[in-house]
Order: C-alpha cells, then sequence, then structure tokens
C-alpha cells in the first residue's frame, strides 16, 4: 500500500501521512474506511511500530482520521472542498529546498505549471 523511501531526507512518518492523505483526498480511501493496524503496517514496511503511531496520531490531529480504541483508526469525513492542501505541498517542496535548489528556480517551475 505504501512506497517508502528509507533512504530518503523525509521522515517515514511524514511519508506515511503524505501518502495517507493523498489516497484519502484521491478517493483510494473512503470514510470509515479501517487502516491497517499500528502493529501490522509496520510489519509490513519493516519499519518500527512507533513511526505509524505518530504518523496515524498527525493524522488524527489534522482530522483525516479517527481512533476507536480496541477496534482500529478509520478515514474521518474530510469535506475535500475546504481541505488545507498548505502541509501536502510543503512536505512536496522541502526535498527540492533540502536539495539545494533555489527559491527562485521552484518559483519560475510554479508559474511555468499555471501559466499552461
Amino acid at each position: 500500500m505504501f512506497l517508502l523511501n528509507i533512504q530518503s531526507k523525509v521522515p517515514i512518518f511524514e511519508q506515511i501521512q503524505t501518502q495517507m492523505i493523498r489516497f484519502i483526498e484521491t478517493g483510494v480511501l473512503k470514510e470509515d474506511d479501517r487502516l491497517p493496524s499500528v502493529r501490522q503496517l509496520a510489519k509490513d514496511n519493516g519499519i518500527n511500530p512507533n513511526t505509524v503511531t505518530k504518523a496515524y496520531a498527525m493524522l488524527e490531529q489534522n482530522g483525516y482520521v479517527y481512533n476507536i480504541p480496541k477496534k482500529g483508526v478509520y478515514v474521518a469525513h474530510v469535506d475535500k472542498e475546504h481541505l488545507d492542501h498548505s502541509e501536502q505541498i510543503l512536505s512536496a517542496l522541502k526535498p527540492l529546498a533540502e536539495s539545494g535548489i533555489s527559491r527562485e528556480e521552484i518559483e519560475t517551475c510554479l508559474d511555468t505549471l499555471y501559466c499552461e
């Protein structure tokens, strides 16, 4: 379900969070769908369960999922018209900035993208 890059400078919990948000926003995951358990997701991806717990906590804090104790984590109702995409945009741009690409280069590309 997830494509995690262990070599990336982007923390794994952020990668999980970003992909989960994308799945929810595109309808791959629908309201009230049950997410994999923390243990199962950690086992499937060979990562620490605390990493998954942190990703799920951030998703819950941002209103994308809800937790029912001893039952699991589920996709929350997300009003797609009123989503704040800033977190997703920042997580996409952060690796570019970290790799040395200047703000001006990014802005030029954004201008090109939105002028087409």
